[in-house]
């Protein structure tokens, strides 16, 4: 598990979110609620392409921070490694495994 920063800004439209230590994750919602559930969904879309990408992930930083933040709060991104093998036929009469992780 992996315990990034996020923040959230009280704006008269909604509630602006974004993970400091992670960039690119950004979104904003209507409240609070709403914009931690997108930020967590933004936080999963991102790591996930940047491992499809063959990126690491950014290393978390508990020092970053943001003065105009009206909240700042842990928010969590579990990781989970799962082995998939998917026969592939062959036109040499045989089957070749791939094997990679999702």
């Amino acid at each position: 598990m992996l315990t990034y920063k996020a923040m959230y800004k009280y704006l008269d439209e909604g509630v602006h979110a974004e993970v400091l230590d992670f960039p690119g994750v950004i979104t904003c919602g209507a409240d609070l609620e709403e914009a931690r559930r997108l930020l967590g969904s933004a936080l999963v879309d991102m790591a996930d392409t940047n491992l499809m990408r063959g990126e690491p992930l950014p290393r978390p930083d508990p020092t970053r921070t943001d003065p105009d933040a009206d909240l700042e709060e842990p928010i969590y991104l579990l990781l989970k490694a799962v082995s998939r093998v998917v026969l592939t036929p062959q036109d040499a009469g045989f089957d070749a495994v791939e094997i990679g992780f999702n």
